[in-house]
This record gives C-alpha cells, sequence and structure tokens, in this order.
C-alpha cells in the first residue's frame, strides 16, 4: 500500500504543479498561479497546457512579451488550437489603449485563425470588434461584434455596440 501526501500539505510533482496553477488562475489568483505555473514549466517547458495556463497568468499579469513568446512556439506546434491564437491575440494586444498599429495587425491575424478555427471560441468575435472599433473601422468594428452575438445572443456590449456605431455610421 503506498502512502498519499496529507491533502493539506502541498506537493512539489508537475501534475500537482500544473493542477494548483490552474485551479489558481481559475480563481482569479493570478500571482499565485503564475508562480505555480513557472515551477511545473520548469519541470516540463514542452508541455502545452502548462504552456498556455501560464501564459494567461503572463497575459493577466501584464506581462505580454513573456505570452507571446511562450505562445509562438506553440502556435506552430498545434496550429488547430483556437485558444492558443486567442491568448496570442491577447498577447499581441496588450493593453488595448497603448497598443499601435503593428500590435493590432498582429492581434487581428491571430483572433481570426482562433475564430477561422472555432467561431465559437469565447470572446474572439468581441475582441476584433473591440479591435476595429478602437481603429475607428466601425463597419469591420459592426461586423464582428454581430458574430459575437451569433456566438453568444446574450453578449449586452456587443449589441450595445452594434447599436452605438450603426448610430454613427448614420450621422
Amino acid at each position: 500500500m503506498t502512502r498519499r501526501p496529507p491533502k493539506n500539505k502541498p506537493t512539489n510533482t508537475f501534475t500537482d504543479l500544473l493542477r494548483q496553477g490552474t485551479r489558481a488562475l481559475q480563481q482569479g489568483k493570478i500571482e499565485q498561479s503564475r508562480k505555480l505555473l513557472e515551477k511545473a514549466h520548469r519541470l516540463d517547458s514542452d508541455h502545452p497546457d502548462v504552456i498556455l495556463n501560464l501564459a494567461g497568468a503572463y497575459i493577466l499579469s501584464k506581462k505580454f512579451k513573456e505570452a507571446a513568446a511562450l505562445l509562438e512556439p506553440l502556435s506552430e506546434r498545434d496550429p488547430n488550437n483556437p485558444m492558443i491564437w486567442t491568448n496570442l491575440g491577447a498577447a499581441y494586444l496588450g493593453n488595448p489603449i497603448l497598443a499601435k498599429d503593428e500590435h493590432h495587425q498582429k492581434a487581428i491575424a491571430a483572433f481570426k485563425t482562433a475564430y477561422w478555427l472555432d467561431p465559437q471560441t469565447p470572446h474572439v468575435a468581441y475582441n476584433l470588434g473591440l479591435i476595429y472599433r478602437d481603429r475607428k473601422e466601425n463597419d469591420a468594428a459592426v461586423d464582428w461584434f454581430k458574430r459575437a452575438l451569433q456566438a453568444n445572443p446574450n453578449d449586452k456590449d456587443a449589441k450595445h455596440y452594434i447599436e452605438q456605431l450603426g448610430t454613427e455610421n448614420t450621422d
């Protein structure tokens, strides 16, 4: 009979670190998540789940370059995973207020890849709508907000922007 470690004592195996880091990320405990996932990444730097989750923690910590550095090679290894492209889009965009055209273009390309892989991928069409709105490309923004509504008919923000931008287009 093998002994299990006590429940309240943390272990340092890769699987435990990944599980705890992912759970902390889902609970919004970003700093705790980042530290756990960095430890897991040091144990297995090629594991796609730890890369994707650690990149998510970096994005939420505003460490966009670090997230992109993890996600770019992963997107080459697994080019059909829309979540990789979604996170890569967020990493490229960084802070939307400070984003330059180059960042917009890279984010647009990554988000569109995620969308074409799976139009139901959460928030992708909405994020594209926001980028085009920020670029004052209102027709494109409205189109993407309408696509966001197809993915989530209850998206009140997308409805709001469609109404707002549609009104601006008629002035």
